[in-house]
């Protein structure tokens, strides 16, 4: 697919289904993180592949969060943690892990690692994998930061979700371009 039509055509996929991109397409998602906008090529980034029994333990970690923050649990509000993850048969993690630099702030960092993740959906989309980045409570919630082995100055930047399309989402409606671009000063 030409660079401009996923640039301009890309959509989230929330319904995914078996299998999860592999082999070439699962390289080329990940070789676009790579090509990221980076202050200092840095690479302040890292992120955690999970499949099969990893979607499983993130869906225990979730409820584990859902208990501490909450208490006990009813049965649908555990089934419902525990099935977060298996809405695809792949969920990447994204961590922003910045390092410490007088010339690149945290933020910076922190936005490279959110422009790494738009690349990976992004080539995602134009392979035809399904792909929606899905934040929420989890991503900010202390236990399942910890579960996921994140270091103090770590934070989850997204749930990449990746899977085949059960259908193509609609195309997303036309933006007023010039409502958001001006001329200054």
């Amino acid at each position: 697919m030409d660079a401009l039509k996923a640039l301009h055509e890309r959509v989230s996929a929330p319904r995914l289904s078996a299998p999860p991109p592999s082999g070439d397409v699962l390289a080329n998602i990940q070789k676009a993180a790579f090509r990221a906008a980076d202050h200092g090529r840095m690479r302040p980034w890292r992120f955690l592949v999970l499949e099969g029994e990893g979607l499983n333990a993130l869906g225990e970690l979730f409820v584990r969060a859902e208990e501490t923050k909450n208490g006990a649990l009813s049965d649908k509000e555990r089934e419902r943690a525990l099935a977060r993850p298996l809405r695809a048969p792949m969920v990447v993690v994204a961590i922003a892990s910045p390092k410490s630099n007088q010339k690149v702030p945290e933020i910076e960092q922190v936005i490279s690692t959110g422009a790494a993740v738009q690349n990976m959906i992004t080539a995602a989309y134009a392979q035809n994998v399904g792909a929606i980045w899905r934040t929420g409570d989890y991503a900010y919630d202390k236990v399942v930061m910890a579960g996921l082995g994140l270091q103090e100055a770590e934070k989850i930047v997204g749930f990449l979700y990746l899977g085949t399309m059960d259908f193509m989402p609609p195309p997303a409606p036309e933006a007023a371009v010039s409502e958001y671009f001006q001329s200054w000063p």
